[in-house]
């Protein structure tokens, strides 16, 4: 089916945003999305994108998955034109929406992201799909808090992970127990959500607003990595404008960041 959102809906933003590391370029154009056990392939078209899947399952799953429904015009048009970074960020990143991502993988992920550059992410969230996931025709299904506990550390080692398997493990024993009920935390405030995700091991504040960001769309996070915290001193003499931007700073967040990695020169980090 046709998918008529080529202004606010670039694919190819969206996997360089920091935020997804399954989506995948399959030459030029075309993507490949991988989400839980699902997977689509898109194909861009002059004036929209192709997706490959039937209008049952695209309104069913993949619209909300691409938060579609979501203005995101309005939340650029909310930037005023005296802060000429983030009008040029906003500008440069027209296209980037927060996906709708499942709150398991997020943690684990973004425990994985720690210390590590997005294709290193990439590469052992991949490693870890191949080992412990369902398989999904050409792709692998993320794999269950179950398969990772057994995996036991030493497995998850062996999938490039270093320090962070035993934080994985501890995750997956937690969620397999039912100590840590993921689906549960969607009930809590924007403040309390993260200071719960914090109870976990090796999950601190950055981890636990990214998780909060785009496990559980909690657009009023406003996660900071190296990436923000330089942007942020150097552009904003080290205090971003959050209380322009209440209840959507992580729109903005993702705006900063894809502006500073991919789009103004600066320092590789």
């Amino acid at each position: 089916m046709i998918v008529a959102l080529k202004e606010e809906f670039d694919i190819g933003k969206i996997a360089d945003s920091g935020q997804c590391f399954r989506l995948k370029r399959l030459e030029e154009g075309r993507f490949r999305a991988v989400a839980g056990n699902r997977w689509i392939e898109l194909q861009e078209q002059p004036d929209a994108w192709a997706l490959d899947c039937s209008k049952e399952e695209f309104d069913g799953f993949w619209r909300g998955y691409f938060d579609l429904d979501t203005d995101y015009a309005a939340f650029r048009a909310a930037v005023p034109e005296k802060d000429a970074y983030l009008t040029a960020a906003t500008a440069f990143g027209s296209g980037i929406r927060i996906l709708r991502q499942d709150p398991w993988e997020m943690l684990v992920t973004f425990i994985i992201s720690q210390r590590k550059n997005i294709p290193a992410i990439r590469a052992c969230v991949e490693t870890l799909c191949r080992r412990y996931g369902e398989v999904l025709g050409p792709e692998y299904g993320f794999p269950s808090a179950e398969a990772l506990a057994a995996a036991g550390e030493e497995g998850l080692r062996a999938c490039a992970l270093g320090y962070r398997a035993g934080y994985i493990l501890a995750a997956a024993r937690l969620v397999e127990a039912g100590t840590l009920n993921l689906a549960a935390l969607a009930e809590l405030d924007d403040e309390a959500l993260p200071e719960t995700l914090m109870t976990v091991p090796g999950v601190g504040v950055k981890v636990a607003s990214c998780v909060a960001l785009f496990g559980y769309h909690r657009i009023a996070a406003f996660p900071r990595d190296v990436w923000i915290n330089r942007v942020v001193r150097e552009h904003y003499r080290g205090r971003f404008p959050l209380y322009r931007y209440k209840g959507f700073a992580g729109v903005m967040q993702q705006y900063l960041f894809y502006y500073a990695r991919c789009g103004e020169p600066c320092p590789a980090i």
